[in-house]
């Protein structure tokens, strides 16, 4: 029997459609109903859904009337507050398509995305990093726009482009994903095969309102389901979270794994209402997964995908991980485990793959179609993720088939760390990996030779200049030369083994 999952198709796309109209499907009902609370130690500021569909709406407009055009790309350069996703709501509610970056990208890094981009126009935050642009909209021009009179949602094709987001590519060099306005209807996919997720429910996210995890899971998926979000402000101490879900009433939590180690610190854990917890970014420990259901007597669901595909294969409620596996893809995908020739036998290690007609794969890599076309092996688009499936589904996770780097949830490039630190005078060669500094608790290691050993805070500062904080390396460690394999290759696998020598 073939490793192939497919329980039939999930249903259609309606047409005309729009993401965010989607999103704020139930504003109109639930008017007075909090759709999101920004939580502080003390306090709280509440969102109703009126309010929030008001400001989207009103930032579609202002957007409209600062001259830009249905289809322009505005690229985002937002902080940590809730303008990120009111603004990226009221773009795609205008017809405009969104570009959500992390604050952390250096000017450099933002040179080159506008460089790849030609947006008509960035969204800035002036205490955010950016390369120069004409057109720059302010967090203030921003808030402004909440009060004016509402745009029409722009509907139409599904299948046209909504947005894009950028992801660590294997060659180096960061790929803008371009998705369509169907990918929102995908994710309801994952409410029965990950969340469990009713409109009755409290969905604390600890992550940042300008990280893609948290839009998605965090705001966009509780509001669709007519749900409220709660959002702790930004330097909110993991030891905090538990009083803030307990105060808060939380019904549903979902963190990185880092944040649950943190989390965990903090005993005894008292925590009523709370039904589960929801973990993506990276490899859930079967330890940290123990210590969790140990310390709450509550479930721990994990979640697999990427930013290609956001989530798509996941364990729940109804249907819990089975002897270590991820979980099993969600009802409505199709996902095979893939060898050179086509889906494995079941049980052998092969690619996880999903099918080209998943309505949550991306449109492909924009302006990029050999890429794209690079990453199908036929009608199945290649996760570069191994794995193997079991006789009912459940997809054992066997670790990555190229040298990606994964620290606290984000996927890095080793090859675009060791570009940025080729560039110093003192450095000959260079490599990067992620290594295990304690137990379930990787950082990015950058291993160099050179002439001589370099002072570790210069090489920080020059790494701060060309690289986002997540992806600047945390320990510097010299060598008098880096293993190479027989074809002159550089042996990335063989570094972490160095670092603990």
């Amino acid at each position: 029997m073939k490793s192939i999952f497919d329980q039939g198709a999930f249903a259609p796309c309606p047409a005309p459609f729009n993401l965010a109209a989607h999103v704020l499907r139930h504003a109109a009902r639930l008017g007075s109903k909090t759709a999101l609370s920004v939580l502080e130690k003390e306090s709280c500021e509440d969102w109703s859904y009126a309010r929030l569909e008001a400001a989207v709406r009103g930032t579609g407009t202002g957007l409209l009337q600062a001259g830009l055009k249905p289809g322009d790309i505005v690229l985002m350069r937002l902080g940590n507050t809730v303008e990120f996703p009111i603004a990226y709501l009221g773009a795609i509610a205008a017809g405009l398509v969104p570009v959500p970056t992390s604050a952390q990208l250096t000017e450099l890094e933002t040179a080159r995305m506008i460089a790849d981009l030609n947006p008509a126009a960035v969204l800035r935050d002036p205490e955010v990093s950016c390369a120069s642009h004409p057109l720059q909209i302010t967090t203030d021009d921003l808030m402004e726009m909440h009060g004016l009179p509402p745009c029409e949602y722009a509907m139409g094709d599904p299948e046209r482009l909504a947005y894009v987001v950028y992801t660590s590519g294997t060659s180096g060099n960061p790929r803008a994903v371009a998705h369509a306005h169907r990918a929102v209807w995908a994710r309801q996919m994952m409410v029965d095969g990950w969340y469990g997720l009713t409109a009755d429910d409290r969905l604390l996210h600890a992550g940042a309102f300008n990280w893609t995890y948290t839009l998605g899971t965090g705001l966009m998926d509780p509001w669709a389901a007519g749900a409220t979000a709660l959002i702790p402000v930004p330097g909110t101490p993991p030891e905090d979270l538990p009083d803030l879900l307990r105060r808060h009433r939380a019904t549903i939590f979902a963190a990185a794994p880092g944040v649950y180690r943190k989390f965990l610190r903090s005993t005894p854990l008292d925590l009523p209402d709370l039904r589960h917890g929801l973990c993506a970014g990276e490899k859930l420990s079967s330890h940290l997964h123990r210590a969790w259901e140990a310390a709450t007597s509550c479930g721990l669901y994990e979640a697999f995908g990427m930013s290609e595909c956001s989530t798509f294969i996941s364990s729940a409620p109804a249907n819990p991980a089975q002897d270590g596996a991820l979980g099993q893809p969600q009802t409505g995908r199709k996902v095979a485990i893939l060898g050179p020739n086509g889906p494995v036998p079941m049980g052998h290690e092969g690619t996880i793959a999903v099918h080209q007609a998943d309505p949550g794969l991306m449109l492909g890599y924009l302006n990029a179609p050999e890429e794209t076309a690079a990453r199908y092996q036929g009608d199945w688009f290649l996760t570069g993720d191994q794995g193997a499936m079991t006789q009912d589904g459940q997809i054992r996770y066997l670790g990555r088939s190229d040298d990606m780097m994964n620290a606290g949830g984000y996927r890095v490039s080793p090859i675009e760390v060791e570009t940025a630190l080729s560039a110093h005078p003192g450095i000959t060669q260079a490599g990067a990996a992620a290594v295990e500094v304690k137990a379930d608790t990787y950082i990015i290691a950058a291993f160099y030779t050179g002439p001589e050993e370099l002072n570790a805070a210069e090489l920080e500062a020059f790494a701060s200049e060309r690289l986002a904080r997540y992806k600047q390396p945390r320990a510097y460690v010299h060598l008098d030369a880096l293993p190479m394999g027989g074809n002159g290759k550089l042996l990335r696998r063989a570094l972490p083994a160095l670092f603990k020598g």
